[in-house]
């Protein structure tokens, strides 16, 4: 009552409606903001609470009795709210409810793409969100490792992936953590700087850190100005340091004489000749769909893939007998062809590079262990020396291609002293690589052969005392059940290992990918490991944490390259990073309280808008 004592009129007391009526009395908001009923359809001609829950008890009494208040009406109205198409604070069919085709529209309206904008915004704030899951997960594990690696993209921009790996309650995790633009030099000082400033805006606690791997270029690994040396001085501390070792392998790979070198050159040449232009590349394949071959094309070599040289040289060679016909039909003469000591060094570079391409194929891809991959590196080291007898005798068991040209051509002899050579140069190679994965090969192999090892010969890692580890390795060493648990492990290891082999002997490389991965294996067996054993549990998942190679790097780039492309050069370099993010992770954005914080930010949004207007 005013001072007058005049009655106010309901339109002036400035009503709003309570959105606690919904769960209440299955009210919501019209587009007017008045009450509307879920029930009946019926509207309020004004938000008065007693008018409210009178409609809703007299004419909706069996409902109200059915369902009495608490969770029971408030579960009925949330179905009721979904099945109507509810959104926001705001119903779409009491919306549309005077059209005819509400459902049309109402589809049409969820159809509606987002605009370019917010696409752009809420991935940026899903890679946001997928960060501090990542960051909060870093920072409880023992331990993690860095991988760094840079690429330019489509114009030009040089980018450093950082990755991390570590272990969090669901097992080893290789993560990207930033896509680094650097818009300046890329020396070591400019990564290095570029590497902490990221870590440390992040909130990632570098006392964690214990190893770093990258590629062999001069920025990443000067003795002076590099990035790991660098890094080393900033931390005031020894990391353990690992050169790529699917990179050092690639560099092995080039040790082939100068004379098979030219042999693939020629090869290139050739298959250029054939597929650089169009009429020919287009006959080439009419005459192989002919005669009935088993491949309908040749394959172009690509210097940055690692598998192409292998995979150009035996589909070339399949294909020898048409590629002859065919370039003596277009008077293209390479007399090579029917030199016969020309085509036994072709034969053999298919061999071995078949080889090369099944060690590099069982290095590449997630799970790997560092220890797993040195040990497919020095087992492929030893096979060299089986190579080397295989040819010096003449047996060829390990070169079926050799083996088929010294049965097309008999009165060839092999240059068996020339063949042992190029394979004896290629093991010289490999032995004096992998250095830093050789000398600490007992600790990498810790947590598959901890019981075995001396622990003072370990080097130590932050946060796990040496004396505590004694005692605990000491400890343990007589308990049968743990004891059991590791040997079990060793046979589940064995086990994985010979059906690799055998799947791999037989090309089935999808099948691979269907076996438990290691690292999962060894996780299991120590995450059942009673906290009493910390320190060991520590030692091994820091050890599980260590990148052997950065070979999700290059995954990274190729992602990066597909995502920026020279139809998206104006893509900024934050939405890059979210995009690229988003498509190589392994964690799902928390969609819940990313709404949720679109909501409050809203609901802020209007308060503010009201407030305005009162005043």
């Amino acid at each position: 009552m005013d001072p007058k004592g005049k009655k106010r009129k309901i339109a002036e007391e400035n009503r709003g409606f309570n959105s606690s009526w919904t769960e209440s009395f299955a009210f919501i908001a019209n587009a007017e903001g008045l009450p509307a009923c879920l029930l009946c359809n019926e509207k309020l001609s004004n938000n008065k609470k007693s008018n409210v829950e009178r409609h809703f008890q007299g004419k909706h009494a069996t409902f109200a009795a059915k369902y009495p208040v608490g969770s029971e009406r408030k579960s009925a109205i949330a179905l009721l709210l979904e099945k109507l198409g509810f959104v926001g604070n705001r119903s779409q069919m009491h919306l549309f409810s005077d059209f005819k085709n509400k459902t049309e529209i109402i589809q049409k309206i969820k159809d509606m793409p987002l605009s370019a904008k917010t696409v752009k915004e809420r991935a940026i704030k899903m890679a946001g969100n997928i960060t501090n899951q990542q960051i909060k997960d870093i920072n409880s594990a023992p331990a993690y490792s860095i991988a760094c690696d840079e690429s330019c993209d489509v114009i030009d921009i040089e980018q450093a992936a950082l990755l991390c790996r570590y272990v969090n309650s669901d097992g080893p995790q290789e993560e990207m953590i930033e896509l680094i633009p650097l818009k300046g030099q890329t020396h070591g000082e400019d990564i290095c700087e570029a590497v902490l400033k990221c870590l440390n805006d992040n909130g990632i606690n570098t006392n964690h850190l214990i190893s770093v791997a990258t590629d062999g270029a001069p920025s990443m690994r000067g003795s002076q100005k590099g990035f790991v040396t660098l890094l080393q001085k900033a931390l005031d501390r020894n990391l353990l340091a690992f050169h790529c070792i699917l990179h050092q392998e690639a560099l092995c790979a080039k040790t082939f004489p100068p004379e098979c070198m030219e042999v693939m050159n020629l090869v290139i040449e050739m298959v250029n000749k054939i597929i650089a232009k169009a009429l020919n590349h287009r006959q080439f394949r009419a005459l192989l769909d002919e005669v009935d071959s088993e491949y309908s094309d040749l394959l172009l070599h690509n210097k940055v893939q690692w598998l192409s040289r292998g995979e150009v040289l035996r589909r070339f060679v399949a294909c020898l007998e048409h590629v002859k016909t065919f370039l003596k039909s277009k008077n293209l003469n390479y007399p090579q062809l029917e030199d016969t000591e020309w085509l036994e060094k072709l034969h053999f570079m298919v061999d071995m590079t078949s080889h090369l391409n099944m060690l590099n194929k069982s290095l590449q891809g997630r799970g790997n262990t560092a220890l797993h991959m040195l040990e497919a590196v020095l087992s492929f080291e030893r096979k060299l020396t089986v190579f080397a007898r295989d040819v010096q005798r003449g047996t060829l068991s390990h070169f079926p291609s050799l083996r088929e040209f010294k049965e097309a051509y008999h009165d060839h002899t092999l240059n068996g002293d020339y063949l042992q050579g190029a394979i004896v140069d290629m093991q010289t190679e490999f032995g004096s690589r992998f250095s830093e994965f050789r000398k600490e090969k007992m600790t990498l192999s810790f947590p598959v052969t901890s019981l075995e090892i001396d622990p003072s010969l370990l080097n130590t890692f932050p946060g796990v005392i040496q004396a505590d580890l004694e005692m605990e390795l000491a400890n343990i060493a007589d308990k049968d059940l743990w004891v059991s648990k590791f040997k079990s492990l060793t046979a589940e290891l064995e086990d994985v290992t010979r059906q690799k082999a055998q799947l791999a002997q037989s090309h089935e490389w999808s099948e691979i990918d269907s076996l438990p991965t290691i690292e999962k294996l060894v996780f299991q067996t120590w995450n059942a490991l009673p906290d009493s054993y910390s320190n060991m549990k520590k030692y091994a998942f820091g050890v599980l944490s260590i990148f052997g190679s950065t070979y999700l790097c290059e995954q990274i780039f190729s992602n990066m390259n597909y995502i920026k492309s020279k139809y998206r050069t104006r893509l900024t370099d934050e939405s890059l990073q979210s995009c690229v993010k988003i498509k190589v992770t392994s964690y799902m954005p928390d969609v819940e309280k990313l709404s949720s914080d679109v909501r409050k930010q809203n609901w802020v949004t209007v308060a503010y808008i009201k407030i305005m207007l009162d005043v």
